[in-house]
């Protein structure tokens, strides 16, 4: 029995009419750019987008001491302190510059007013005495006169009288003896020595009116002195001094009758 071999015979398929493709459809290609399904999960049970990402390395936290809380604690206040203290400084400083600058041109506006207010009225009195004084020399001249004149009277009355006074000196010997009676009285009792400085006319009219003996038992020393004008002397002891010359005395005499005069100032200095 022969065995022969048979091989299989392709088949192909014949076209027999355009018509019959009527019913086909066309198959697209799938997109290349088409999302990745992110719905499923793989192998390792993850979804299909997941990726492997190491694990972070967690640091070992070390727990703080007092200390370490109290500098952070200290730091975070010199800081926050710091920081206000700019702050208020500078705060306050644009608040006083600016609170300064309000008060000291209100008070400048008021005090030059004030300055000048007073200084005008210092010129218009000024001018207003000015004034007054050309009117009362124009209106009262007379009055001037009389002033002028009454002056020249006590003036010429305090001559006579002086005169009068130096020619009684000369020839009354009671005017020195009266200075130096008064002159010793005014002195303290308990003086052991007294100093006479006259006119040396004087010196000798004393020595001749109380005599040696007198003048030694009193402790009297007399100097000459012709700068002093007779009827006069100036007395002194150790502690104390009396001026009871004639130009003191007439002088005391004169400021009395001008206050009685009613005149406030001495003529004779004009």
């Amino acid at each position: 029995m022969s065995i022969s071999s048979s091989k299989p015979k392709s088949q192909s398929v014949k076209v027999t009419s355009v018509d019959s493709f009527d019913d086909a459809k066309t198959w697209d290609l799938p997109s290349i750019n088409s999302d990745v399904q992110s719905s499923g999960t793989n192998a390792f049970n993850k979804t299909r987008t997941w990726k492997y990402e190491p694990p972070e390395v967690e640091e070992d936290l070390v727990p703080l001491t007092a200390e370490v809380i109290e500098s952070i604690r200290a730091a975070a206040y010199d800081e926050g302190f710091a920081l206000g203290k700019q702050e208020g400084y500078d705060a306050g400083l644009e608040q006083g510059k600016q609170e300064g600058l309000e008060l000291g041109t209100s008070e400048g506006k008021e005090q030059g007013l004030a300055d000048g207010m007073l200084a005008g009225q210092e010129q218009m009195d000024e001018l207003a005495r000015s004034w007054q004084s050309i009117i009362d020399q124009t209106a009262n001249p007379l009055a001037q006169v009389s002033q002028e004149l009454e002056n020249e009277l006590v003036i010429l009355a305090v001559k006579l009288a002086k005169a009068v006074i130096n020619v009684e000196v000369t020839t009354q010997n009671d005017v020195l003896l009266s200075a130096i009676s008064e002159g010793i009285k005014v002195l303290p009792i308990q003086e052991s020595q007294y100093q006479f400085q006259m006119n040396p006319v004087d010196v000798a009219m004393v020595k001749g009116h109380f005599g040696d003996q007198v003048i030694a038992e009193n402790n009297w020393r007399l100097i000459e002195n012709p700068a002093i004008e007779r009827g006069g002397c100036e007395l002194s002891t150790q502690s104390n001094a009396v001026d009871m010359s004639i130009q003191r005395r007439t002088a005391d005499v004169f400021t009395q009758f001008l206050n009685a005069q009613g005149l406030q100032y001495d003529p004779r200095n004009s």
